[in-house]
């Protein structure tokens, strides 16, 4: 399933532009820590854990800006984020066996990078390295993955491409996306939530939120 948060930008309080999207992901991964209230994830509270356990949960985060390791391989950006044990010890002793390769190719080849493994990171446009930063994610298998604004700076074509990958993505986890473009929301979307100043206004289907008065009042500005 596709959840996605729409963008809004509020001008209602003097401290909260936002409508607190980036916010909600944050708290979720444990980037901001929570005041109050509870975050739970198949039973588990996440407010008690520390980032990389809440990633071991099976949480995996995106964030606007793509942040790849430029100097490396497309394969060895995704053999980097390969899910086994990450103590010192299984670091030094780790080799690139079968299922490793196995498993990046799979990957590379759902984000569309089957014929770039061996090129650098740094020479990848925009919209790829955005791809490889999502691959990164998609091989340590979390359950829940969340993207924030993941077609920013795309070309229509790419997010075309980006909105195919999501839905192949969200056949067997849950995708959590932000994001302001509507065209590629409506691509993508099973269900749609609408946050106003750091409030839940709205959430339902697309169709049912583009009809909704409170939506069309504050979110479209009519």
């Amino acid at each position: 399933m596709v959840i996605v948060l729409p963008w809004n930008l509020s001008f209602g309080s003097n401290f909260l532009l936002g409508a607190g999207k980036t916010t909600l992901l944050d708290l979720i991964s444990g980037r901001t820590p929570a005041s109050s209230g509870r975050v739970r994830f198949k039973g588990i509270e996440l407010t008690e854990l520390h980032e990389y356990q809440i990633v071991r949960a099976g949480l995996g985060r995106k964030f606007q800006t793509p942040s790849v390791y430029e100097s490396l391989t497309v394969f060895e950006n995704l053999e980097m984020s390969f899910p086994d044990n990450r103590s010192c010890w299984s670091a030094w002793r780790f080799r690139r066996k079968p299922d490793v390769v196995a498993r990046v190719e799979e990957i590379a080849e759902l984000i569309y990078l089957k014929d770039r493994l061996d090129d650098r990171a740094d020479i990848l446009g925009h919209g790829q390295k955005q791809w490889l930063e999502i691959g990164a994610l998609l091989i340590q298998n979390p359950e829940l993955v969340l993207l924030d604004e993941p077609v920013a700076g795309m070309s229509g074509r790419e997010r075309e491409a980006t909105g195919r990958l999501l839905l192949e993505v969200a056949k067997n986890r849950a995708v959590v996306v932000v994001e302001h473009d509507m065209d590629f929301v409506k691509q993508i979307a099973h269900q749609v939530t609408v946050l106003h100043q750091g409030r839940l206004l709205a959430e339902g289907s697309m169709d049912k939120i583009q009809k909704n008065p409170k939506v069309i009042e504050v979110y479209l500005g009519h």
